[in-house]
């Protein structure tokens, strides 16, 4: 039998359908609980689930926010029948290491990790994927490494692929190259470790970031897929992610 929880963000919205909810149904506390609701956006949730890497819970999102690409839809008819048909997709992180001022610090990243120039200056960076340099040197604004879960966000804005959740690839995708003009980036296998070390890191220093945690004065970067652990989220029948996934492969914007 499920026991249900909330995890609610601070806004107007989010307070107002937690409101309701705790109208609507039964609800533990969050030790007891095996659902945990999470009512907020995107990020809000990216948070919670980092929060939670140990636990074994189903996370069930409610969007109060924008797009809410890792959400549900809110329904006050229908949320008990939503809760108990949803069904479940594993996701798994980026575990991004990052070598800065002779320290070493870790974090995971859940849709991309983000390498950013940290100046006006254009950054020169080295490409690696398992012992193979896939690029010597590459002068851009930098570089995005993208999950399956997160390339409908930042990494499609910069042209990068879709990928289907059960693709078991990682998107690397350049932002804004000037050398070399033509390169789109490449899709790997999601078993291979990628690193990306600063060719200048004291004239062209630049920031690694995953999802919207920032180590900045980066020097070497490893990213990999870490596929111990396991995000159990659930979705609606009709909202399912590999379905938002495969709607914005189809989608024509209106410009």
């Amino acid at each position: 039998m499920h026991k249900l929880t909330i995890i609610s963000d601070n806004n107007n919205k989010s307070l107002k359908i937690k409101k309701i909810i705790i109208n609507e149904l039964k609800l533990n506390p969050v030790k007891r609980a095996n659902i945990i609701i999470v009512i907020g956006g995107d990020g809000f949730m990216l948070q919670t689930l980092k929060k939670n890497i140990i636990s074994s819970n189903l996370f069930y999102g409610i969007n109060s926010g924008n797009y809410g690409f890792l959400m549900n839809k809110f329904s006050r008819k229908n949320i008990i029948k939503n809760l108990s048909k949803a069904k479940m997709i594993n996701i798994s992180p980026l575990e991004m290491t990052v070598k800065s001022n002779n320290k070493l610090k870790k974090c995971l990243a859940i849709n991309e990790v983000s390498i950013l120039r940290q100046s006006r200056q254009a950054a020169n960076l080295s490409i690696k994927v398992g012992s193979k340099i896939i690029i010597k040197k590459l002068t851009s604004d930098g570089v995005l490494v993208s999950t399956p879960a997160g390339s409908t966000a930042y990494n499609l804005s910069v042209h990068g692929p879709i990928l289907s959740l059960n693709s078991k690839k990682v998107s690397i995708a350049p932002i804004s190259a000037f050398r070399p003009r033509r390169w789109r980036g490449k899709i790997i296998s999601d078993k291979l470790k990628i690193t990306i070390k600063n060719l200048n890191a004291n004239k062209r220093p630049i920031s690694a970031v995953a999802d919207n945690f920032e180590i900045r004065n980066a020097k070497i970067i490893t990213v990999k897929t870490n596929n111990k652990i396991k995000f159990n989220l659930l979705y609606d029948n009709n909202t399912s992610l590999q379905k938002k996934i495969k709607l914005e492969q189809l989608r024509k914007e209106i410009i």
